[in-house]
């Protein structure tokens, strides 16, 4: 397609879109409501299409040669359809975050001022694999008030079809603006950027997916971004941890899934116990497959993997690679935390409730956890329902972006006749 042809094509969804949101930020809770439940029972209702769907994606994606992890994150399962479902479920329980009245307050001059949320608008997302993050995206979006465009990747792009029809069925039974919910019809990477520059359409963009599609969205978006690079997590096992504790974590955050923003990439251990957690540890490590790569002091406790060299402290590996360094103690780890990290999730565990709560207070991180998996990562976890993303930016949202973030608030003023004076 033409770029021409694609700017059209965004502009005319654009325009679309911002005529939905005026419409969906009026309307009432109970139709949104309605529109997820619907979308949940949808799901499940077309379970057999949604997995043939994702069929023709897995195979494309086999024959692509994308990597075990990229392939685990493109496929659905009944389990993570009824994942999908359930969580428009819980989203349809929660509060609507839209028309709360956060303060009021009366001036002496008797202006009365309120301070009430309201959508955001229109929200762009952007993402690859993950068919999943179509009606994560959709129901936080829809509830919340805003007006969604969502540009799947290719590798997904039959799986996001077959989500994004369910949804769309759902939002114009429950009498809800048809274009509130819109996919973008193509593959072609100019869509990306046609996007990007639609800032008199989109009021918001979220990038869900690796690091040069986030660092492209970050370099050239000209409407705001919510968004994180990479996921390069830490678990840090002070001197006071329990060991069987230390285990259970470190497995549960590297492995449970590699290819996750929340999983470890570094293992942080107090020189003080190194020699005596590391061995069974890393054993376990390595038992269910998982590459070490080592400090020198690491390498001397546990010489079975390869030497670390200083990329590796600051790769995102997303995969089975486990980076591990033996640290002086608290200090050492928090700076190498906060030097080395991306800010996304880092752990630490420890008995010493002291020590957790600096290191809580003093990693300069979205989300910080003590005797807690980074794997927990996940709106889903924190109550949210689901998430649009993670955020380890400063404005407006950081860590699990959900309800609450997707939206903004505008000062409503009731006064009597008052003029300024002077």
């Amino acid at each position: 397609m033409a770029e021409s042809e694609m700017v059209d094509l965004i502009g005319r969804i654009g325009r679309r879109a911002k005529d939905a949101a005026a419409g969906l930020a009026l309307a009432p809770r109970a139709a949104k409501d309605q529109a997820l439940l619907d979308a949940a029972a949808g799901l499940r209702a077309g379970q057999a299409t949604l997995l043939e769907a994702n069929a023709k994606d897995m195979e494309a994606g086999r024959t692509a040669g994308l990597s075990r992890a990229l392939l685990d994150r493109l496929l659905l399962t009944p389990e993570r359809i009824e994942g999908m479902a359930a969580g428009l479920e819980v989203v349809a329980a929660l509060e609507d975050p839209v028309g709360r009245e956060l303060a009021r307050w009366r001036r002496p001059n008797g202006l009365d001022i309120a301070r009430v949320t309201v959508p955001l608008g229109v929200v762009g997302v952007i993402y690859e694999s993950r068919p999943n993050v179509t009606a994560d995206a959709a129901a936080l979006c829809l509830k919340a008030g805003n007006a969604v465009i969502l540009r799947g990747g290719s590798d997904s792009f039959h799986s996001s079809r077959a989500i994004h029809a369910v949804i769309a069925e759902a939002v114009a039974k429950a009498g809800l603006p048809a274009d509130a919910a819109q996919m973008i019809p193509t593959t072609d990477r100019a869509a990306v950027g046609a996007l990007l520059a639609a800032s008199q359409h989109v009021d918001v963009i979220v990038p869900r997916g690796g690091k040069s599609l986030v660092a492209r969205v970050q370099a050239d978006s000209r409407v705001p971004v919510f968004a994180h690079l990479d996921g390069n997590n830490h678990t840090y096992l002070h001197a006071s941890a329990d060991p069987q504790m230390a285990q259970e974590l470190v497995l549960n955050a590297k492995l449970r899934r590699t290819g996750v923003c929340g999983a470890t990439e570094t293992l942080l251990v107090d020189r003080a116990v190194a020699a005596r957690l590391l061995p069974p540890i890393l054993d376990a490590l390595a038992a269910k497959g998982c590459e070490i790569h080592g400090c020198a002091e690491t390498l001397a406790i546990w010489p079975n993997g390869q030497p670390a060299d200083e990329a590796d402290w600051s790769t995102e590996f997303l995969d089975a690679v486990l980076a591990v360094k033996v640290v002086a103690g608290l200090d050492e780890a928090i700076g190498h935390v906060n030097g080395f990290g991306s800010h996304h999730t880092d752990c630490i565990v420890a008995r010493d409730t002291d020590a957790a709560e600096r290191f809580l207070a003093e990693v300069d991180s979205a989300i910080v956890t003590h005797n807690a998996s980074t794997q927990y990562a996940d709106g889903g976890e924190f109550g949210f329902g689901t998430e649009i993303g993670i955020a380890t930016g400063r404005l407006h949202a950081r860590g699990p972006v959900g309800l609450e973030q997707l939206v903004t608030y505008k000062y409503q003023v009731r006064g009597s006749g008052q003029c300024r004076p002077g």
